[in-house]
């Protein structure tokens, strides 16, 4: 075989590769949109309830919701190049939107249900928006 057929081959397996990996990268996406989805029940718990009611609803929501993502992100088998970097800024701009709703909703509005929906919505903000850009990276 000739050196062109060799690398014409290799671009070939190379494309079916990235084609198998753009396939199968839309688990992300599903994955946003599940965690964007536990916000909405989340946010409203740590914001409006008080006690060690709020505190174990929301510590066991939340162990499911994390336990239960990292397991279907675990048993997924393609993972796009810079996957590590866009899920720590993914995660890092949930972080600040939810910790920011918990001091101000403590803070200033400790038990307004309309805060608490506003906030529950910005929190999932960054997670629906990074789920509609991979789905679109995916397609």
């Amino acid at each position: 075989m000739d050196e062109v057929s060799v690398a014409a081959g290799t671009l070939g397996r190379a494309a079916e590769l990235e084609k198998a990996a753009r396939a199968g990268s839309g688990w992300y996406a599903r994955y946003l949109w599940v965690f964007a989805a536990g916000q909405l029940f989340l946010v409203p718990v740590a914001v409006l309830w008080h006690g060690l009611a709020s505190a174990i609803v929301f510590g066991t929501a939340n162990t499911l919701l994390v336990t239960g993502l990292s397991v279907y992100a675990s048993r997924q088998r393609v993972v796009r190049r810079g996957f590590g970097v866009k899920h720590g800024m993914m995660v890092g701009s949930w972080a600040v939107v939810f910790a920011l709703t918990i001091l101000l909703g403590n803070a200033a509005f400790p038990d307004s249900p309309g805060f608490a929906a506003l906030a529950a919505l910005a929190c999932a903000l960054p997670l629906a928006i990074g789920a509609l850009l991979e789905t679109r990276r995916s397609s």
